[in-house]
C-alpha cells in the first residue's frame, strides 16, 4: 500500500469525527452514528482504492451504509487502483458522544485484498499489550498469571499495571480476579478499541486490554496493535446458535481458536482513528467560531511510523 495512503485515509477519520461531535452531549446516539457515517462514506470517495468493507455497520439488508461488502473508493469495482480490505467504526463509542462522555473516536483499520479476518458480528475474547510485554500473554492462562508475566516483562510490579476493562455483568468474575492479584483497574462504558490501542502509548497511563468485548473491534484492535508492535490474542466466543451459523458460512469452524494479532490482520496494515471526545490518547473534536479543531493518530505497520496529526480545519474554506 502506497505510504500516502496513511495520510489520505486520516481524512476520512477526521470527516466523520466532526460530524458526529456536532452531536455530542444531546442524546441523540442513532443520529450521532448515523453522521459520521454519512461523512465517512462521502470521504472514501475521494480515495485512490478500490475498497471493500470487511467490518462495517452490519449486513447490507440491516445498514444503510458502509456495509460488510460495500465497494467504496474512486474505483468501487475495477482494477485502476489498489484492492484494499477495509475495517471501520465510523463512531466508537455511540453513547459516549451522545452523553458528552471521554474515549469516543472514529477509526478505520487498511489491508491488501485478504489482509483482515472477516469476524462475524460475535464477541470476543481479548488480551492486548504493548511492545513493552509483547510475547509475554496466553489467552489460555489465567488472568492472574498473564498478570504475572506482563509485570515481568514491564520490569514493574502487578500493583503498577493499570487494566482497562469494559464494565460489564459479564466481567464481573473478571474484575474480582484482577484485584485480587493486585492490579489496578480502568472500567470503561465503550470503546474498547481506543482501551486497546492506549496500551500502546506509555503516556495513556493504561498498560493491559482484558475482557469480551466486539469481534469486529478485535480486528481493528488487531491493526494497530501491530502497526506499534505491541501484541494481543483473541479467541471468539458464540452468543448463540445463529452466530455459529453465521461463522461457519463466513469460513470460520474452530471455535476454540486462539487469533495472534498478526492473523487478525496480516501484511501490511495501516491505521487512523480521530477522537470525537477526549480520551486516554486522542483529544475530541474542538469548536470554536466557523471551524474547529481534531487529533488523530494514524500508524503503518510497514514502517512501525507513529504519526499524531492535529488539524485545523476552516468551515469558511472547507464547507461541512
Amino acid at each position: 500500500m502506497d505510504r500516502n495512503l496513511a495520510l489520505e485515509v486520516v481524512r476520512v477519520t477526521e470527516m466523520a469525527a466532526i460530524a458526529s461531535a456536532r452531536l455530542m452531549g444531546t442524546g441523540s446516539k442513532n443520529e450521532a452514528d448515523q453522521a459520521a457515517v454519512d461523512a465517512m462514506r462521502k470521504a472514501f470517495d475521494s480515495l485512490s482504492i478500490d475498497g471493500t468493507v470487511v467490518i462495517g455497520e452490519g449486513e447490507r439488508d440491516e445498514a444503510p451504509m458502509l456495509y460488510i461488502g460495500e465497494r467504496v473508493g474512486k474505483n468501487s469495482g475495477g482494477s485502476q487502483h489498489p484492492a484494499i480490505d477495509i475495517a471501520l467504526d465510523p463512531l466508537e463509542g455511540t453513547n459516549l458522544c451522545a452523553y458528552g462522555r471521554p474515549g469516543a473516536i472514529s477509526v478505520v483499520a487498511l489491508a491488501n485484498r485478504g489482509g483482515l479476518l472477516n469476524a462475524p458480528d460475535t464477541y470476543m475474547e481479548k488480551i492486548a499489550v504493548g511492545p513493552l510485554a509483547r510475547g509475554s500473554i496466553d489467552l489460555n492462562k489465567s488472568p492472574t498469571e498473564n498478570l504475572k508475566a506482563i509485570a515481568k516483562a514491564m520490569n514493574r510490579t502487578i500493583g503498577e499495571l493499570t487494566v482497562v476493562v469494559l464494565d460489564r455483568d459479564r466481567h464481573a468474575e473478571l474484575i474480582k480476579e484482577i484485584r485480587m492479584a493486585g492490579a489496578r483497574i480502568r472500567l470503561i462504558e465503550d470503546g474498547d478499541v481506543a482501551g486497546g490501542v492506549s496500551t500502546c502509548f506509555e503516556t495513556s497511563g493504561v498498560d493491559v486490554l482484558m475482557g469480551t468485548g466486539g469481534a469486529p473491534e478485535g480486528v481493528i484492535t488487531a491493526a494497530a496493535i501491530r502497526s506499534c508492535d505491541g501484541d494481543m490474542q483473541g479467541r471468539l466466543k458464540w452468543r448463540n446458535d445463529d452466530e455459529r451459523a453465521r461463522a461457519v458460512k463466513m469460513g470460520i469452524t474452530d471455535a476454540n481458536r486462539i487469533y495472534t494479532a498478526d492473523e487478525l490482520a496480516k501484511g501490511e496494515v495501516m491505521f487512523a482513528a480521530t477522537g470525537v471526545t477526549s480520551g486516554d490518547f486522542l483529544r475530541g473534536v474542538r469548536f470554536f467560531t466557523n471551524g474547529c479543531e481534531t487529533h488523530s493518530v494514524i500508524m503503518r505497520s510497514k514502517t512501525g511510523t507513529v504519526r499524531h496529526v492535529t488539524a485545523t480545519h476552516r468551515f469558511d474554506k472547507k464547507p461541512m
